[in-house]
Order: C-alpha cells, then structure tokens, then sequence
C-alpha cells in the first residue's frame, strides 16, 4: 500500500520558546548531569532530550541512588501524601458540585474514579461534573502523536453524548500552557463550588509530581484531591520478591502477579458506571452542555485525508472497544497463542488504542476472558485465553517498572550503562528506516504499516526495533520517540518498555549478543510474504522466497525497475559492529563506575 505522505516531519516538532518551560523537571530534586560517555550534542540535536521541557540526561550515578532507595520515587511521595492528608480530605464537606477529571480513562463503565465521584455526588444529591483538559504542550513533552490525539477528541465526542443522557456536563477546554493547567481546574471548581475532585493515576513522573502538589494546594483552598489506582489490575510496588525488591524479570513477577489476583479476586470487579444527575443539571450547566468540543491544536493536526483514514480504521470510543473485545473473545481468542506472531494472519484484538486511551479497561478485558474460560484460573483453561491474559499483563508489569525506576522516563534506559554505547546518529539511514527505504522487505513493511495506520503487529515491533538498534546502531531512543509520535495506541511505559526489551537495555531484554537476523524473522513469521506484499508494492511480482532478499535471490532487476532500494547495511557485517559496539560500550561504562553499575 503505498504512502500518502512522507512521515520524518514529526521529528521535527513545534515547540515552545524557553520562556513557558513547565517547572516539574526543576524543582524536584533530579539535578542533570553528563553521563560518563557524553551524547548530549546529538541526544539533543535529534530531539532525544527536549530542553524546552525537561534538563538534560541524567548522571549515571543520580540512578544509582534511585536504586538505593536514597532518592523517594514519585509515586511514593504520591502515596504517602495521600495516606498523610487521608483524614483531612475525608472532613471536607460536599458542595454544590463533586468533579471527575478524564485523563487516559476515557470511558463511563468500570471506571474507578468516576465511579467515586458518582457516588460522592449522588450521597449530597450534588451534580457530578467531568472534565477533560486538552494541553498542545502536554501533548509535545510526552510525544503523543496526532492520530492519538484525534482519537481522544472523536472519543470524547461520544462521551459527551453518552453523560449528556444522563445529565451529565463534560467540561472540554484548551489550555496552551501547560502550567496553568491546574490553576485552570481549581478555578472552575470555585466557580462550581465543588469540594471534591478525583481522578485515576498515571505513573509518568510529570504527573505523579503534579497529582502530590495538587493534593497540598486543594487542601490549602478547602477541596479534597483524591487520586486512585485504575490503569492498572495490580498497583505498582505491590508484588516484591523474596528479598523485597521490585520484580525486573518478567516471568516470575507474573507468577506473583497471577496468585495476587487469584488471593485478592476483588480487582477484577467492575465499577459501575455513574447515576444520571439531579434534573436541575441541565438548567445549572446549560453553557457546558451546549458548548463544541475544541478544535485539534495546530501542533498535532492531520489532513482532511488522514482524519478520515484513522476515523475509518479506528473508530473511537468505548462502545466500540467493547464490539472489538466480544468479538476477539468470540472469534479469535482459541487460536490466538499459535497465531498472534503472525502478522499476515488477523488474529489479534486490535484493542491496544482502546488500552492506551482508557476507553476499555485491561480489568474489563481481563475479566471478559476469564468469564468465557473453562476456569476462574486466569493461568488455567484455553491456551489461547491465557495466553491473552500473560500479554495483557505486560501492560502492568511495564507500569510497575515506570513506577519504581522512574529515571525510565527521563531519558535513560533501566540498564543506564548502556548509555555509554557509542551510538550513531545518521540521518539518512535513519529516515529510510522511518520511511521504509532499508531494502529489508520485512523491516519496510512494518514501517509503512505504521506510518499508514498509526499501528504496527507486536511481532513487527520487535524486529524494526532490533533492525534500529543493532543493525544501524542508531540511538534506539529516536526508535522510541518515532513510535510515540506516530502510534495511535502509544503507551510510554510499554513503548519503553518494548524499546528496551529489543535494544538490550531494559528489564528482562534479550542479551545483547542476540541480535534479531530480519531475514529469518521474515521467512519464520510471514513465509508467503503476504504481509510484505500488502504494505510494499512495489514487490508485487516478486514470486517465491525472494520476496524476503529480492536483491539476495535473484529478483534484484524486478525490485529495481519497480523502484524498491538495495539494503543499507550487510546484515552480517552490522552484527558484528554491534557486538563490538556494545562490548565497548559496557567495559566503558564498568571503568567509569569501578564495576557494579546496576542493581
């Protein structure tokens, strides 16, 4: 399918001049410093570090003191603030209005959150007022790619609906500048004299920060913050090892992971959805009820052409979500753990935006699938049903990791050494790679996927993520910002999380010396080449096994003529740069620290 436009624009976003830089990053305590091996020249210059918003790379040794438990993680602070000011938030009185603030929980059923605020309100006989904040800046420091963001508007057009029917408001506003997003709500809830606010956690530390403030400067105005654990099944820092330590490896956290939900059954019950307001609701917050939603920011908008492609292949909001999960459960979940790596074969759920978004629960997928098994066991029954329910769990097990290592979202990687690898940064073989231009047919079809539907197969992920990293040694931290500007369904935690696992530098990775042969992935899991035809036209009349190496098999003139490129790199040879590069990098890294550099 060919490209409708080209795509290296998003590396070059619009940012904010210096003077609206937000203050999180700079009054928390994490003081920036060079790491050992210094990147920072070209870390910028690709946009890696944005310094319109955040300091510069973190020092090696600041996230060894993390690891030492010298430095509170966000959501500790978060959590013992909470638990500080727990009587005194429970002493304020309900006023005329109880407020829940929409973040990345687009949704009214099983929404915990919501469900508090509803309840709330409904004790007073109050109304219940939502919100939702849409902030250009907010968008460009975490990367959210446009098509998201179109998503959650064309979402939220349906939420309005959907609460309007029950007299519900859904407040919807642009605030520009990040910073004043918050003085922005605690305003509109002195208008509304509403005492009680609440809102479901994220685990990115620019929010864990915000939502511990915002705790304090409620209570100083006499309203009670309250923020909850919803995005996830199991709250981060709740399973630990033996020894007490956060889980790195995959495998035995969701052992304890799959007997913590099995001991405490409870967490995977619903919440229900929110009770229809009082009447006068509608005569109180006639202005909200009637006013559209805002326009896109000019920072994330799409042509007429992509709004209508993405409206077509992502329809949004949760009723949606719920047809696409009763179908997957339905129709392809028996035989999903023998064909998933397959992208050629249809047999995922496509349900990843619906996670990432909010408008479905992993708690509400989870519970679906345990409800059509053969057992309440989610480890037990249909290999097809657990092995959904293991995949699914990645998406706690990676906010887990945000949580506890929170320098994973500060540009560095959970194996910070790795920051010592002397990285390329060439452009030209880094756009082809954007653009789908490597010559490795597997690789190329996997880009065009994503540039065309803001989507790419898991199994795919992996290998353009290896190619990136090892193949071209580029920095896979422009791999990772590429995804999240682009991704429809882009989750920071599991997007870093994945980036780490393929580049070697994350918790529970591949080693290094594995270095994924694109040509062998391609043979193993698209064998006829039907997914390299789809998205690569040009090789439409490529026959056989050459599809996977046309120049390497003797279809090279086909290839040519049709305008597909020759590969950029010798497998063979980048392999063994690779390996020499990271072995450099690592013994590097081990003299600058004196060995033990990670926990």
């Amino acid at each position: 399918m060919p490209l409708k436009r080209k795509v290296s624009r998003a590396t070059s976003p619009v940012r904010p001049s210096p003077a609206k830089r937000p203050r999180q990053a700079e009054i928390d305590g994490d003081a920036f410093a060079a790491p050992a091996f210094n990147h920072t020249r070209e870390e910028e210059r690709v946009g890696i570090v944005q310094r319109d918003f955040y300091p510069a790379e973190m020092s090696h040794e600041r996230c060894e003191r993390y690891n030492n438990n010298e430095i509170p993680r966000p959501l500790e602070v978060l959590n013992r603030t909470l638990e500080e000011t727990k009587l005194q938030r429970q002493s304020v009185a309900v006023g005329e209005a109880v407020v829940h603030w929409f973040k990345r929980d687009l949704r009214t059923f099983d929404n915990r959150a919501l469900s508090m605020a509803s309840a709330k309100a409904k004790s007073k006989g109050v109304p219940l007022i939502c919100m939702f904040i849409v902030s250009p800046q907010d968008y460009q420091a975490h990367l959210t790619s446009a098509p998201r963001v179109d998503f959650e508007l064309r979402t939220l057009e349906v939420m309005k609906e959907d609460l309007a029917e029950k007299d519900i408001p859904l407040y919807v506003t642009t605030i520009e500048e990040r910073k004043n997003v918050i003085p922005h709500i605690m305003q509109k809830c002195e208008e509304w004299n509403a005492k009680h606010i609440y809102c479901n956690i994220e685990y990115e530390v620019d929010e864990l920060r915000r939502e511990s403030k915002l705790v304090k400067k409620c209570l100083d105005q006499g309203i009670s913050f309250t923020a909850v654990h919803d995005d996830v099944v199991v709250p981060p820092e709740t399973l630990v090892t033996g020894a007490g330590k956060q889980y790195s490896v995959y495998s035995p956290w969701f052992r304890a992971w799959i007997k913590h939900i099995h001991e405490h059954p409870h967490l995977l019950d619903a919440f229900p959805p929110p009770t229809p307001n009082p009447p006068t609701a509608r005569q109180l917050f006639e202005p909200i009820f009637a006013s559209p939603l805002p326009t896109t920011p000019p920072n994330k908008s799409l042509t007429i052409e992509e709004r209508n492609r993405f409206a077509s292949l992502w329809p949004a909001g949760e009723h949606e979500a719920h047809s696409r999960l009763t179908r997957f459960l339905h129709e392809k979940v028996g035989k999903y753990k023998e064909t998933r790596n397959f992208p050629a074969h249809n047999s995922t759920g496509l349900l990843s935006v619906h996670f990432s978004s909010g408008t479905l629960a992993a708690r509400t997928a989870i519970r679906s699938a345990r409800d059509i098994n053969s057992t309440k066991k989610l480890d037990g029954g249909n290999l097809g049903i657990t092995g959904w329910i293991s995949e699914l769990a990645w998406r706690d097990f990676y906010k887990h990791v945000l949580a506890h290592w929170p320098y994973v979202c500060m540009h560095k990687p959970f194996k910070y050494e790795y920051t010592d690898i002397e990285w390329e940064y060439d452009d030209a073989k880094f756009e082809a790679w954007c653009e789908g231009r490597t010559g490795y047919p597997i690789v190329d079809a996997a880009m065009r996927q994503l540039n065309y539907m803001g989507y790419m197969h898991n199994r795919c992920r992996m290998i353009v993520a290896s190619f990136l990293a090892k193949d071209l040694l580029t920095d896979w931290r422009r791999g990772e910002r590429y995804f999240m500007e682009h991704l429809i369904d882009g989750d920071f935690a599991s997007n870093n999380g994945g980036w780490g696992f393929s580049a070697s530098t994350g918790v529970d990775p591949q080693p290094y010396f594995r270095i994924f042969n694109p040509l062998l992935q391609s043979e193993k899991f698209d064998e006829g080449g039907e997914y390299i035809r789809k998205w690569i036209p040009e090789l439409a009349g490529v026959v056989g096994t050459a599809i996977h190496d046309p120049y390497g098999r003797g279809a090279g003139k086909v290839a040519e003529k049709a305008g597909y490129p020759r590969p950029i790199v010798d497998h063979k040879m980048a392999r063994e740069r690779a390996l020499a590069r990271y072995k450099e990098g690592l013994g590097r890294s081990t003299a600058n620290l004196g060995g033990g550099v990670h926990n």
